[in-house]
């Protein structure tokens, strides 16, 4: 009989057991849930019981969800609980030692699959790469001396990426209305398998951790303001928070745990979000003009520094290939470095800190590529080359939140 028989099962009733059932997965893992804003009690109240006791919630909570009784207007909002509860029933199955290829990994826990790619699909965007970039010594060597050239130097990195976080700022709320109290403070770390994190706090308030451990290029800068801040997490969680959470009463968005359907939306719309916030010709007139003067680099090659930027971009799904051949266990790990370096561009170095980051993210890594595509496709398909609809699409989507599934233009 269901834990709740007694009663209706309503979205409210159910969406409190998902939030409680998360909690008490995540005393089974430590990075599981990546943000809570609910009620103290609850996160207190968790203990860590017997992995098939879990196993039982999830299942008895997945079978009320098929069965409840809502209004149509909250259909969306059931139909991303039951993803999310599949996603939690699957994690339970993973801990308690159920072995997933990456590919059944990635469908269970992001509702989404990396394409099928080989070293082929690779191999044109290297072409240009090599064409842009020629000189002595192999291709990754040639873009390595090429990338140097535009290090932040490690003195100025806090005057850059404030100067970064300020314009992106700006732009995002020229568009979308950000609750006033809304903030966020960067602290600069070590020793991490990640380049930067978001740490969400609730009331609008989140860490930003940057990482030191390898040079942080020009790039960069934008990228990881528009990523972790604005548009990206920073008001991906406050949206949430200020619309699903304090408005409608939807406890289910009070927790977030990593490994979710919704974190396929929360790195695509974060990576998308630098595209919405700059378009190409905008974001390189204010590296131009603003970022590199403060950085003290040279801008007189900021234009092939881009066309460069924009066809190493093509190797991104490289990353999930070494992934999944890695964690499949069809390669090893120095062979993995040898095809990143190859196949991504990545420095061995970097390429050795992502292998960190496959063994301990595994098939999270689907969610910038792929996400960042199904979000484009999502948004552009319905506001076209209209710059305001663009951030209203985008806004919506993020006030309302669909897994990948849900996001597929048919």
């Amino acid at each position: 009989m269901s834990e709740t028989a007694t009663a209706e099962n309503t979205l409210d009733q159910l969406a409190i057991r998902y939030v409680k059932l998360a909690l008490l997965v995540g005393k089974h893992q430590d990075y599981y849930i990546d943000a809570y804003y609910g009620p103290s009690e609850w996160r207190d109240g968790a203990s860590k019981l017997p992995l098939p006791e879990l196993a039982s919630k999830a299942e008895l909570l997945l079978a009320d969800l098929n069965t409840a009784k809502f209004p149509e207007e909250q259909q969306l909002r059931h139909d991303m609980l039951t993803v999310q509860t599949r996603s939690v029933q699957a994690f339970i199955a993973m801990l308690s030692g159920e072995k997933l290829s990456f590919d059944d990994e990635s469908m269970a826990l992001y509702d989404a699959k990396s394409p099928a790619l080989t070293e082929a699909d690779f191999d044109q965007a290297l072409a240009k790469l090599d064409n842009l970039l020629p000189g002595e010594g192999d291709l990754n060597t040639r873009l390595k001396a090429f990338n140097d050239q535009f290090v932040i130097p490690t003195e100025k990195l806090d005057t850059v990426f404030t100067a970064a976080i300020k314009e992106s700022r700006k732009r995002t709320k020229a568009y979308i209305e950000l609750p006033e109290e809304e903030n966020f403070t960067v602290e600069y770390v070590n020793n991490q398998p990640w380049s930067a994190y978001n740490w969400y706090k609730g009331n609008s308030f989140s860490l930003i951790q940057l990482n030191t451990d390898l040079p942080i290029n020009i790039e960069r800068a934008i990228d990881l303001a528009s990523h972790e801040g604005y548009p990206g997490h920073h008001v991906f969680n406050s949206l949430m928070e200020k619309h699903l959470v304090n408005d409608n009463g939807w406890v289910e968005y009070s927790v977030y745990p990593l490994y979710s359907p919704l974190s396929l939306l929360a790195e695509g719309s974060a990576n998308y979000g630098i595209h919405v916030a700059y378009n190409d010709a905008e974001r390189l007139a204010f590296e131009k003009n603003v970022l590199f003067p403060l950085a003290g680099l040279d801008a007189t090659k900021v234009e092939l520094y881009y066309q460069v930027q924009e066809v190493t971009g093509q190797l991104s799904y490289a990353g999930n290939v070494a992934a999944k051949r890695y964690l499949d266990g069809e390669i090893d790990k120095p062979t993995a470095i040898a095809f990143l370096m190859k196949y991504a561009m990545s420095t061995e170095q970097k390429s050795t800190q992502r292998i960190s980051f496959f063994e301990r993210y595994r098939a999270y890594v689907i969610n910038y590529n792929l996400g960042q595509d199904l979000v484009k496709d999502y948004v552009e398909f319905r506001s076209g080359d209209d710059e305001q609809k663009r951030w209203q699409v985008f806004a919506d989507l993020l006030a309302n939140p669909r897994s990948a599934s849900m996001m597929v233009v048919r």
